[in-house]
């Protein structure tokens, strides 16, 4: 399956691109005010992927994080935490290994692509906050080809198209 993402300036425009592909046959969807939102249509959030990535990393650390750092303490012996003694410098090093597992879970599941954003949902989202349209066409190759011929008349703003390589 093949996407094709337009991105045009205003609703008038988006109509007239809609009805175009609509006139050659192909089916397509308009995204915007007045009109599906992202959430319907299905361009994921990525700050919610990223937190659900980030709490399923942080699952698997944490416990690992502290059984590593008591680990670490009980081999060397180090008595890092006089005030604590033997058995208390062995919990804070599963402690301090859990804090660690915690970053971990953070930074690599997924917690910097919160902060900063990924993949091209986020842009797609950030256009139709500033009010613009996205007409979506899937379809075969030659479909996304013919609708990309049609839509190029509009001068979008941005043309996209996605191949979808997980169903071969």
């Amino acid at each position: 399956m093949n996407y094709l993402v337009a991105v045009l300036p205003d609703r008038i425009q988006a109509e007239a691109a809609y009805l175009a592909l609509e006139k050659e046959g192909i089916n397509s969807t308009i995204l915007g005010k007045g009109y599906k939102t992202a959430d319907e249509f299905g361009l994921i959030d990525p700050k919610d992927q990223a937190k659900k990535q980030a709490r399923l990393m942080a699952t698997w650390l944490i416990p690992f994080g502290f059984f590593a750092g008591f680990t670490f303490s009980l081999i060397t012996g180090l008595q890092t935490f006089a005030w604590a003694g033997e058995v208390g410098n062995h919990i804070v090093g599963g402690l301090l290994g859990a804090a660690s597992g915690a970053m971990g879970g953070v930074f690599v599941g997924g917690g910097v692509g919160l902060l900063v954003g990924s993949g091209d949902a986020l842009p797609y989202r950030n256009r139709l906050d500033a009010g613009k349209y996205l007409i979506a066409v899937q379809g075969s190759e030659t479909l996304t080809r013919q609708a990309t011929k049609i839509l190029r008349q509009f001068e979008p703003e941005n043309i996209q198209g996605y191949a979808d390589t997980n169903g071969v």
